[in-house]
């Protein structure tokens, strides 16, 4: 996963870093390899401090992606104070940085988990990657699964979101893809 979001990080740093004189060009690689780092690291520290809730929120779309996201917030300091001790940004161009790329790249990231019809980033591949060990990824699955009962996503009116819900969506409605988009709110 960590390499797709290296892609993902070019992909938006053109102009938050790249074109920004702010960012010697000598640390253009560096910084967006950095900024790759805090998004995966950072994720995975909200998991490990118990912060299932706010991962499931990012991708079950219950919480914006922007400034007022605390996930949001907090890799995006933790990026900025990366950016200041490394690579000897000031504060003011760090945040800025920080607060270009982490909003477009997490909302890049969660559209792209929630697509169908894009393989690069999958939401169990994510969850796996960032929770380390199968019981923080359950816990988030579980916390999703909550949401999915809260969107009508319990297919056997059994009280619970899970693969025989899947079941009755491949057979009837679209497939796994029609049963995830369902999940996450696309058409």
């Amino acid at each position: 996963m960590f390499e797709q979001l290296t892609q993902l990080v070019q992909q938006y740093g053109g102009d938050a870093v790249v074109n920004n004189s702010a960012v010697p060009n000598e640390h253009n690689e560096a910084v967006i390899g950095e900024t790759s780092n805090s998004i995966f690291e950072g994720l995975k520290k909200i998991v490990s401090e118990g912060g299932t809730d706010q991962i499931a929120g990012l991708f079950n779309g219950s919480s914006a992606i922007d400034s007022s996201n605390p996930v949001v917030q907090q890799i995006q300091q933790q990026l900025s104070g990366n950016l200041g001790q490394k690579f000897g940004l000031s504060s003011a161009d760090s945040n800025g940085v920080a607060s270009n790329l982490i909003p477009q790249i997490l909302g890049s990231l969660v559209n792209k988990a929630k697509d169908p019809n894009d393989s690069s980033f999958q939401i169990s591949d994510i969850i796996n990657s960032i929770s380390g060990n199968s019981g923080q990824a359950s816990g988030i699955m579980d916390t999703i699964s909550k949401y999915g009962m809260q969107f009508g996503l319990d297919q056997n009116n059994d009280g619970k979101v899970d693969v025989a819900d899947v079941l009755v969506v491949t057979k009837s409605k679209g497939g796994i893809a029609g049963f995830i988009g369902k999940l996450f709110g696309s058409k």
